[in-house]
């Protein structure tokens, strides 16, 4: 299955500058905010991350009904989430 999970922008990483620090589901993790140049994200904003990528800017509404969704499906979000925890964090 593949996801894109919701996570909330934290914090940027001076170099190289299209990267972020994003937290999903208490799981801090560095990203490619790249592909959102155009849309001056800031801390606190949230966005939708796929493959270590952030794919949209989405509402802090949007997230949590996605992550409310992702919740419910049980053991493929905790697995999701567990990928997190073991790869390459921030």
């Amino acid at each position: 299955m593949c996801l894109g999970i919701p996570g909330e922008l934290v914090e940027f990483v001076q170099e190289p500058s299209d990267l972020a620090v994003v937290d999903v589901g208490g799981v801090r993790r560095r990203i490619n905010v790249g592909l959102l140049a155009d849309e001056r994200l800031q801390p606190g904003d949230w966005v939708l991350v796929h493959v270590g990528f952030a794919l949209s800017k989405i509402s802090e509404r949007e997230a949590q009904a996605v992550l409310d969704y992702l919740k419910g499906l049980g053991q493929p979000y905790a697995d999701e989430l567990e990928a997190l925890r073991a790869s390459d964090g921030a």
